[in-house]
């Protein structure tokens, strides 16, 4: 059976946006034929020395949960964004093998590709995108994987969907990268401007 994940964020002792991470689970389940495990407490397995403070937990599961793992976690800058496409690329699912993903970047520090398929913008290798046009925020309709923070943005109608293409990107002056860890206003990302074309 294949293994899933969920990256779950911990602010200050409080898990985050839990409700979102269990509904995932139970959607992977019911795609995959197998009943999504329950979420143990997870704020009481906590270590005490990581109770403040933003934290990172890591939980891979299939038919039961395989590992839980927590970290403390500071955002990592994006210095180069590189356009690249990567046509027949499914990540739909949150799956713990990223080896596809993984593959599309260089790994050099501060670099990240933004992934196109169909001449749409989609992602980035590890999380979703908003993009600023005249003070206003937006997110591609044609992401590869429904974050739970994009759908908590979307919901509060913090951001709205929109069909963003490379052809159409130069409207925008901003992007942001978002997901269970990072919000726009950690403002990691990159001026439209400077992402580089690139394709692969």
């Amino acid at each position: 059976m294949r293994m899933f994940l969920e990256s779950i964020c911990i602010l200050d002792g409080r898990a985050v946006n839990l409700e979102a991470h269990r509904e995932r689970m139970g959607l992977t389940g019911n795609r995959f034929g197998f009943t999504a495990p329950q979420l143990p407490d997870l704020e009481q397995l906590l270590p005490e020395s990581l109770r403040k403070g933003k934290v990172k937990c890591r939980i891979e599961y299939d038919g039961k949960i395989r590992s839980i793992g927590f970290d403390p976690y500071r955002p990592k800058p994006v210095c180069v964004l590189r356009l690249v496409e990567a046509e027949g690329l499914d990540y739909s699912f949150k799956y713990s093998d990223r080896s596809r993903l993984d593959a599309l970047n260089d790994a050099e520090p501060g670099h990240e590709v933004l992934i196109v398929q169909g001449g749409e913008i989609t992602d980035t290798t590890y999380s979703n995108v908003v993009l600023r046009k005249a003070g206003e925020l937006f997110t591609p309709s044609a992401s590869l994987l429904n974050g739970t923070k994009r759908q908590k943005l979307l919901r509060e109608s913090i951001v709205r969907e929109m069909k963003i293409t490379v052809d159409n990107l130069g409207r925008f002056d901003h992007l942001y990268l978002i997901n269970a860890m990072l919000d726009i206003e950690d403002g990691v990302g990159v001026p439209v401007k400077e992402i580089l074309p690139g394709y692969l």
